[in-house]
């Protein structure tokens, strides 16, 4: 049985970040008396700068780092920074490229990590792996510790641009296809899929898929996407991987990132696609998959994003390329381009 860790605290609520001290008190009771990294970047300094003032201002022992990109280098640079300087705490105050940055430092210098996002792109800020670029075309998915506490400010979410919050239920509604690839793999290997993780994940899930509130600057809604994001992180804790929410969709996201990086198309819109085709190779009828999608004004369109039909055809034949030990559809089906054609074709 995997064992596995949860956050110390999960608080969601309007206007949060304006007493900080008080909350981050809850997670870790000595922090004030701590020496705490801040990380943030740049333009959320300019943009944040009052939260970012009041936090060192009730931690008088923090010290603030600014990042300017999401790679295992940077990530390496304030671990080794922790380490030198004693720092007993990190807190990542930003959307996914601060979060997982700070997540993988905290993880490589064995301090607790308290997570506080600026937007609600993907399920990061509650997983237990970090991604980060190790070069200039190579983008990894290192294993790590999920966060020792979670904060969320529902008045700063609403803030945040439209199509990161796009992208976090595109990666929530990926996991439609993500949990049938789970169970196939299980079946192929005569493995058995984690009961409770599963679960989770499908709550989460659920929580999107048959949600009435689709106003995405509504308060209701940024409380249950941020619960759907932390439960799809806390499924893969459970499960001692990422199978409950990655699967043949993530494969196909991985491709373009890794083939085509000039296709620029966030994360959580590349799994939404993903999962429409993965969804049509599973056999599956997708209409409902779509229908959630465009209520939510999610384009599942390739050609919208500037995947022409030859590089769809390319991405999905070396989807499996990407994680050679992830057993999906993408191993029991045919990937001929007439196929993949045929589906490009539908979406177009």
């Amino acid at each position: 049985m995997n064992q596995f860790s949860l956050p110390y605290c999960l608080i969601i609520e309007e206007g949060i970040y304006e007493h900080l001290d008080e909350v981050l008190v809850e997670c870790i009771p000595e922090i004030v008396e701590q020496k705490v990294m801040v990380v943030t970047e740049p333009a959320l300094q300019d943009i944040m700068g009052k939260y970012l003032e009041e936090m060192q201002k009730d931690l008088p022992l923090s010290e603030l780092f600014l990042i300017e990109e999401n790679s295992f280098d940077q990530a390496m640079e304030l671990a080794k920074e922790i380490c030198a300087q004693g720092f007993q705490a990190i807190i990542g105050f930003g959307g996914g490229k601060v979060l997982d940055v700070a997540k993988y430092a905290g993880f490589v210098g064995k301090i607790p990590y308290i997570c506080l996002p600026t937007t609600l792109s993907n399920d990061s800020l509650a997983s237990p792996v970090a991604v980060l670029d190790l070069d200039k075309d190579t983008r990894k998915t290192l294993g790590c510790k999920i966060p020792t506490g979670i904060v969320v400010d529902v008045n700063v979410i609403m803030n945040a641009p439209i199509m990161q919050l796009k992208s976090g239920i595109g990666d929530t509604i990926s996991k439609y296809t993500a949990l049938y690839d789970w169970k196939l793999d299980a079946s192929h290997r005569g493995n058995r899929v984690d009961d409770f993780a599963y679960m989770i994940s499908d709550m989460a899930l659920t929580s999107i898929f048959y949600n009435d509130e689709k106003s995405l600057k509504s308060k209701e809604f940024i409380k249950i996407l941020t619960q759907a994001l932390v439960m799809g992180g806390l499924a893969m804790e459970i499960a001692g991987n990422s199978r409950p929410s990655s699967g043949s969709e993530h494969l196909f996201a991985h491709s373009l990132e890794e083939n085509y990086p000039e296709i620029k198309i966030q994360h959580g819109m590349a799994v939404a696609l993903g999962s429409v085709v993965s969804c049509i190779l599973q056999g599956r009828n997708a209409i409902r998959l779509r229908e959630t999608l465009e209520a939510y004004d999610i384009n599942v369109n390739p050609l919208g994003w500037g995947i022409t039909k030859d590089i769809f055809v390319d991405a999905w034949q070396k989807a499996s390329a990407t994680r050679k030990e992830r057993y999906t559809i993408l191993n029991e089906v045919s990937l001929e381009r007439s196929v993949l054609e045929r589906i490009y074709e539908q979406l177009v």
